[in-house]
């Protein structure tokens, strides 16, 4: 690949990794009617090693103080028996949240691939995760109360995360949404959204570099697309998490919609041909 096209790949990494609009599900669409060539494995890993970045930079503060309070509980026994800080519980509530998207991203991964990835199918699944973003618009705005995230809303959202494997399911649109409904509020809602990715695009690099093999990618073509991933996510990231913030989330519903039945119709023409 030239140094371009990893760059273009980068950008559309970057994008569609954080934005409620299915990166899966733009990669299936890319390649089956565009010809979008899918990179190879060391290629895909800086890929999601930028965006693993983007989110870590973006959200260091928050990363920072979870491991301080977690240090802290450990050195000085501070909060055993008694509620942990905010940052150590939003910590904690990060791996409990994270064992249903490993067993469901562990058992259901590749039949849930095979099983919805026809592009016809992508383009369902992208008016699904339309309708879901859409539902922000009518959660009011006091509804989220919740500063803090609790267990059993961990494991949903965690849940919700682990189904978002289906090509066309949005990650950051499906937690999103799942963490609003449960009440908590639009600020945590987001935070612990990204925050939760961040294990989960750890364990995804891990299973790729299990089940792949890596080919010979050129290095200079590796740090563009390495940092045009890095750069758009974070910028995605900063976009986005304003808009939650606002209750704008809904705003990326007509762009899933009209992708969605654009592909549908594309994948019916193809097909009657």
């Amino acid at each position: 690949m030239t140094s371009v096209e990893t760059i273009l790949l980068g950008v559309v990494q970057g994008l569609t990794e954080f934005l409620p609009v299915s990166s899966s599900g733009h990669l299936v669409i890319f390649k089956n009617i565009l010809g979008f060539k899918e990179p190879e494995l060391l290629l895909d890993v800086a890929l999601h090693l930028g965006t693993l970045l983007a989110v870590c930079v973006y959200f260091r503060s928050d990363l920072r103080k979870m491991a301080e309070e977690l240090w802290g509980m450990a050195v000085s026994g501070k909060g055993r028996g008694d509620r942990p800080g905010s940052y150590a519980s939003l910590a904690l509530m990060v791996v409990v949240g994270s064992f249903p998207t490993a067993l469901i991203g562990i058992t259901f991964k590749t039949p849930l691939e095979r099983m919805f990835g026809s592009v016809s199918t992508v383009g369902v699944m992208l008016v699904i995760t339309g309708i879901i973003t859409g539902l922000t618009k009518f959660i009011p705005a006091d509804r989220g109360a919740l500063t803090r995230v609790g267990p059993l809303a961990a494991l949903a959202i965690g849940t919700a995360q682990g189904l978002a494997i289906i090509p066309g399911i949005s990650r950051s649109g499906s937690t999103i949404v799942c963490a609003l409904l449960l009440g908590l509020n639009r600020d945590l809602a987001g935070r612990f959204s990204f925050l939760l990715s961040i294990p989960a695009i750890i364990g995804a690099l891990l299973l790729q570099f299990e089940a792949g093999a890596i080919e010979k990618v050129c290095l200079v073509s590796i740090l563009w697309g390495f940092a045009s991933a890095a750069l758009v996510g974070f910028m995605a990231l900063k976009l986005l998490m304003g808009m939650v913030r606002k209750g704008h989330f809904y705003y990326f519903a007509p762009y899933c919609w009209a992708v969605g039945a654009f592909t549908i119709v594309l994948a019916w023409q193809a097909a009657v041909r």
